[in-house]
């Protein structure tokens, strides 16, 4: 198994376990469930609107299985080009989160909104380590 794979199949790791969390335990503090939010427990009394949250947990975590499936299928179908390009749209894709969510959570984090406080730290760090590794590989693939 390739590198490229390798670092693909721990994302997928990673990634259904969240679903697993979003699906199962959404109220959880671990794996980017929505325990951290003062706003879910809230949410609570309000059936309304705990509705809706629960909706967009649900969505959430139904999109990531579709991207989920996609990757297996490319790891199972797909030859070392369209690894290689697959590497590159998670890196893309995953750069997103610095566009919208991490200032909402930065925000969030600076009214103290989230338990523990500085999460959107720790958050922030963990998608960087993700895209480090992904361009650590692709770069490695292209120059070996």
């Amino acid at each position: 198994m390739s590198v490229l794979s390798i670092a693909v199949v721990l994302f997928l790791v990673l990634e259904l376990l969240n679903v697993a969390l979003l699906y199962f335990n959404p109220g959880s503090e671990k794996g980017n469930s929505l325990g951290v939010f003062h706003a879910f427990e809230k949410s609570k009394l309000d059936p309304e609107v705990h509705s809706l949250v629960r909706y967009l947990i649900n969505w959430v975590a139904g999109t990531k299985l579709i991207f989920i499936a996609l990757l297996i299928v490319l790891l199972v179908t797909g030859n070392e080009t369209t690894k290689l390009w697959s590497v590159v749209a998670l890196i893309l894709s995953i750069l997103v989160f610095y566009w919208r969510m991490y200032p909402a959570i930065r925000r969030m984090d600076a009214s103290n909104a989230l338990t523990p406080k500085g999460y959107s730290k720790k958050l922030g760090y963990m998608i960087a380590g993700f895209i480090v590794v992904f361009c650590a590989v692709l770069i490695g693939t292209l120059i070996w």
